[in-house]
């Protein structure tokens, strides 16, 4: 709850989604989170990220629409 309330806020402040979608791919990658802590608002860019990494996988059951 309160993460998403941070990332809509950071998404405001700079309206930059590619690098928000891409710190959190990253993130994803490293371990740092899991695919169910990413905003709905961003799922669908950080699965994008995630393919174009080869690592599709960390989506779970994700299926993009």
């Amino acid at each position: 709850m309160i993460q998403n309330i941070i990332f809509k806020l950071l998404l405001k402040m700079n309206g930059d989604i590619l690098m928000m979608s891409l710190l959190l791919s990253q993130r994803l990658i490293i371990g740092k989170m899991e695919f169910v802590q990413v905003p709905n608002s961003l799922k669908q860019q950080v699965y994008e990220h995630l393919l174009d990494s080869g690592a599709e996988f960390l989506a779970g059951d994700y299926v993009p629409q």
